[in-house]
């Protein structure tokens, strides 16, 4: 049967025709940016990660500042004992070595302080390990305040710790959880006036991650709170957004996206510009999601196409916009995207429901023979596939050793062929997983910092205790990392065998329509005569030629099909 003509419509301008870039990959770094919803839950700004040499001093966006040292007024009443003067005094002068073991003899007794005394060591403890860069270790001492509650004398001085800790560890590390232990009425202590928006965005997260009953309104009540000064407000502005969107609040969250796509325009001075591009860009996919659920189209395109290139979700901007062409009947462009998916720059991503579309897209036009061949492309491909990643699933039942294998698949040693390398690459770069590998790498990183600290303070107690917190703390972490890498590429196997049923409900639909056309065709119907292709409109900043077979950056996106219906008229 006659294929169909494919074209490309490339601009001539000068800004749109530049040097064309492909797709970045999934693992181009992002600074301070959400999931989408509907995939994973929104990631939290992620410094990299610290330096595995000897402790270095913190830049100023992770180092808490002098207002952190206030004393709580209900601070211990008894003198404190010599020991743990001469803590205090070493930490003051940043012997952090000296004074966590000057803290440690406090913290078991040998001091003889009392309990308050004890508290006020525990509490110099965990910053004392925050400032030798054991941060995990630092976030176990805060841990105890926390579980003790306003009963402990540092607690309310914790939660400015606990913020700080929130710019160097992932959220995976449950310091969100830790933050949201805290009651919403704690944020107006006056000592947290520094922090207020960064802890009030914190909190928000908190509750967005957490989704219970009614934590929605308190998310959304929360980043409300977010001055506009703030550097947080943008980000509290999309997570604002994205909470309205699990809400099902159509209206509040474009709002609230659309406050994102001014600020885009106006770029005022008080916010990264790194984070100025990256919320605008997630809003404008946010706004045309919401506009598709909402089945306004043509709004939902108009925000899709304002996807650049370069950015990372433009690919899933092409995909998602095909079903809004569909919708819309525009299927020219919808086949044009589909074809986009398949070149060759984007071999590391994969959309196996862009066949199907494929698929239902000539069924609709009676056009069974390119129909059918795009199951059989999808069965050809995927098939295969999906025994290899049931195969890989299969492979070790412990979670701790699947995380083991998982770190030859990312390092490219488990031996996998290439295609099936390339989309559980595309499932591990999975935004969740990537935080819980962060985890377990921060882990692993403060146990080798550990091993270059001085001989000397490696052999005393509050280094054993270190070292056994963070060596059960890299057990448990590789091992739930290893079952969240379990799930998702199981997970994948399982939405890949569904597509494939849906495939052949395809497939039996295709063989009963020909079975229809043949009985048509014997009663006297024939292809109607007035059947017109789509039209393809040209204007004056583009230019209309035959696809050749061959892909070039500046035109991706920009391809149409030529199609007409086949379909009978009595």
């Amino acid at each position: 049967m006659r294929r169909l003509q494919l074209f490309s419509l490339v601009t001539i301008t000068a800004l749109a025709c530049g040097t064309a870039v492909a797709a970045p990959g999934k693992d181009a770094p992002k600074p301070s940016q959400p999931a989408a919803p509907g995939k994973d839950a929104p990631k939290p700004s992620q410094p990299a990660a610290p330096s595995k040499d000897a402790p270095k001093p913190l830049p100023p966006a992770a180092r808490p500042n002098g207002e952190m040292e206030f004393e709580p007024e209900n601070a211990a009443s008894t003198p404190p004992s010599k020991t743990l003067e001469r803590a205090i005094k070493l930490y003051d002068k940043k012997d952090f070595f000296s004074a966590s073991i000057e803290l440690k003899k406090v913290l078991d007794g040998e001091s003889g302080d009392d309990v308050r005394n004890k508290q006020r060591a525990e509490f110099f403890m965990g910053k004392t390990l925050y400032q030798m860069g054991f941060y995990a270790g630092s976030l176990a001492y805060f841990d105890r305040i926390v579980h003790v509650g306003a009963g402990h004398t540092y607690h309310a001085a914790t939660l400015k710790w606990l913020g700080a800790l929130s710019r160097v560890l992932p959220e995976t590390s449950g310091i969100l959880a830790k933050i949201g232990s805290y009651d919403i009425a704690a944020l107006s202590d006056p000592a947290l006036a520094s922090v207020h928006d960064e802890l009030v965005f914190l909190l928000g997260r908190h509750y967005y991650a957490r989704g219970g009953d009614g934590d929605f309104d308190k998310a959304v009540s929360l980043f409300k709170q977010v001055s506009r000064n703030s550097a947080f407000f943008i980000k509290a502005k999309f997570f604002e957004g994205v909470t309205y969107v699990r809400k099902l609040e159509g209206k509040p969250a474009v709002d609230a996206f659309k406050e994102i796509l001014i600020i885009g325009e106006q770029r005022p001075a008080q916010y990264r510009a790194d984070d100025i591009d990256t919320y605008r860009e997630l809003a404008q996919l946010q706004m045309a999601r919401v506009f598709y659920s909402t089945q306004q189209f043509d709004t939902s395109i108009k925000y899709f196409e304002k996807l650049d290139q370069n950015t990372v979700d433009w690919t899933e901007s092409l995909f998602e916009a095909s079903w809004a062409y569909f919708m819309k009947t525009l299927n020219s462009k919808a086949l044009g995207n589909i074809h986009t998916l398949n070149a060759p720059y984007f071999e590391n991503q994969f959309f196996p429901e862009s066949l199907l579309l494929k698929s239902v897209i000539y069924f609709k036009y009676c056009l069974y023979d390119q129909s059918e061949e795009a199951i059989a492309d999808f069965n050809d491909k995927y098939s295969p596939l999906t025994k290899n990643l049931n195969d890989l699933v299969a492979k070790y039942e412990d979670n701790a050793d699947f995380y083991e294998y998982v770190k030859k698949v990312k390092a490219a040693k488990a031996g996998l062929d290439p295609v099936t390398q390339r989309l559980v690459m595309s499932v591990l770069d999975d935004k969740t997983l990537l935080k819980t590998f962060a985890w377990v790498d921060e882990l692993n990183h403060e146990l080798e910092m550990l091993q270059k600290t001085d001989k000397a303070w490696q052999t005393t107690q509050v280094a054993a205790e270190v070292l056994q917190e963070l060596t059960v703390q890299q057990s448990v972490a590789a091992a739930d990392a290893g079952k969240v890498a379990r799930d998702r590429v199981h997970r994948l196997a399982r939405e890949l065998g569904a597509m494939a049923r849906d495939g052949s409900k395809i497939k039996f639909e295709i063989l009963e329509a020909k079975g229809n056309r043949l009985s048509a065709q014997a009663a006297g119907s024939r292809v109607s005569a007035d059947h017109k292709e789509e039209p393809i409109i040209v204007d004056d900043e583009h230019f209309q030629w035959k696809f050749d077979g061959e892909y070039w950056k500046d035109e991706l996106g920009y391809y149409r099909f030529k199609i007409r219906s086949r379909c009978p008229k009595r």
